[in-house]
């Protein structure tokens, strides 16, 4: 008989709370995004829940959203996650430290050589989490005049994938002997030059770090179009999903792992991690009133904002009393999330300030609001219903979200027997049970 499925569980970090008025929130911390100690002590609690990793999404410019919401955003500055994440590393032991890192304004070697730096700080606990980037300032902080298009976007990506692969496998695993009496450093026939020439990068290599501790840091990926189902299928070992019921997240769990065995790779070697927005009280009516009294906090122009975001254009200037118009400006924002809300606005007959009351909280994303057994029940339900293989948490304020979750929730998850109660290795492939890749060029 198989052993029973185990949850898998990663902190959402960046924004530190997903709610847009997390901050304000009277047992909320205004300044979460930019504090150090903090944001250590949280990681700190986490690693003492024995969650799998603490995962911290990026971007490379203020958010895109009118100025009247940008004002109110708490995401305009946060620590660039290649200097957070290795501060990280040096106050913890096993949690697994995710970092987002764009291959749109990133080159391969430099993505390369910093996860690998990461990976051997930490003993083995890093990940990438591969993005396009959605937000078309970022092309301007980098003198691009356009973002490039959605799909081009994915077939770069696909082929900074290889690039960056290819550079992780430099070096046998055992290429550096230092024989102090020879004065020979490292064997040269275990040194690979990648010479990596393709349709969007070339890259000579060898990279200057030696192979990572896991031999590639885990990789993650979060695209919900076809184009990111299939990047994810052929390249991820953990999915971030974006889905918010418990038949599209089946749906979407068998589209995936399918897409992967077509591609030749093992399903159970790509973990599905839905975000999960959890608020908990002693009663439902606690944890009810605790996201009213967030959502209270909404101030409207933050909806507008958080909604222009997900369409990728300013909605402040529509009638914001009248439906979503039938013809959209085009976009290279995220066409999954976009369509989604389209869907719902017509299917609900919503109006432009009704759907962004809606996505002003929490972007409209999977909530979990009751006491830790009703959040232990959903939980379960989705694992045993193979809509997941665990969930991306996201907390509502911080530090008493956090806190209630890791006090309340895991111990409920762990008397079920569905969540650990150690650490059994050391590393994030061997807390998600990945296996460590060979190395492709030397068998090893």
């Amino acid at each position: 008989m198989s052993e029973p499925r185990m949850l898998h569980l990663g902190a959402f970090m960046r924004p530190i709370s997903i709610h847009t008025a997390a901050w304000r929130y009277p047992d909320g911390t205004p300044d979460a995004n930019f504090n150090w100690p903090l944001i250590k002590r949280l990681t700190q609690k986490l690693e003492h829940g024995k969650f799998d990793a603490f995962f911290m999404a990026d971007h490379l410019a203020v958010p895109n959203m009118p100025a009247d919401a940008l004002k109110r955003s708490a995401t305009v500055t946060s620590f660039a996650p290649m200097t957070l994440l290795p501060a990280l590393a040096a106050v913890t032991e096993r949690i697994g430290l995710i970092a987002t890192m764009s291959t749109t304004y990133n080159a391969p070697y430099h993505v390369a050589r910093l996860f690998a730096s990461l990976d051997h700080l930490s003993g083995g606990r890093a990940a990438w989490n591969i993005v396009t980037s959605t937000n078309p300032n970022e092309a301007l902080n980098f003198g691009i005049k356009e973002h490039l298009e959605h799909d081009l976007r994915y077939r770069r990506a696909r082929e900074f994938y290889d690039v960056v692969t290819g550079l992780w496998d430099s070096w046998a695993d055992d290429a550096f002997t230092r024989d102090v009496d020879s004065g020979v450093y490292f064997d040269p026939e275990k040194m690979h030059v990648l010479d990596f020439q393709g349709e969007f990068f070339e890259s000579r290599g060898p990279l200057n770090v030696a192979r990572p501790v896991q031999g590639w840091p885990v990789i993650v990926q979060a695209g919900q179009s076809d184009a990111g189902r299939q990047l994810a299928a052929e390249t991820a070992e953990m999915v971030f999903s974006g889905v918010s019921d418990l038949a599209q997240a089946q749906r979407v769990y068998a589209d995936i792992k399918g897409r992967a065995q077509a591609a030749g790779r093992n399903p159970d070697h790509l973990v599905i991690m839905p975000g999960a927005f959890v608020v908990i009280g002693d009663t439902a009516a606690e944890a009810r009133a605790k996201k009213m009294k967030l959502d209270s906090l909404v101030n409207p122009a933050s909806g507008i904002g958080t909604l222009s975001v997900q369409l990728g254009f300013d909605v402040s200037k529509l009638d914001l009393d009248g439906p979503l118009p039938d013809e959209l400006p085009p976009t290279n924002a995220s066409h999954t999330s976009r369509q989604k809300l389209v869907d719902m606005a017509r299917n609900d007959k919503l109006t432009v300030r009704q759907l962004a009351q809606y996505v002003g909280g929490a972007f409209g994303t999977l909530e979990m609001i009751g006491t830790p057994a009703m959040i232990a029940d959903q939980m379960q339900a989705w694992l045993e219903g193979r809509a997941c293989d665990g969930f991306n948490v996201m907390f509502p304020y911080l530090p008493g979200g956090l806190d209630d979750f890791v006090d309340q929730v895991v111990p409920e998850l762990q008397r079920r027997g569905l969540f650990r109660r150690e650490y059994e290795g050391t590393t994030l492939r061997q807390h998600m049970g990945l296996p460590r890749p060979g190395n492709r060029f030397f068998g090893a």
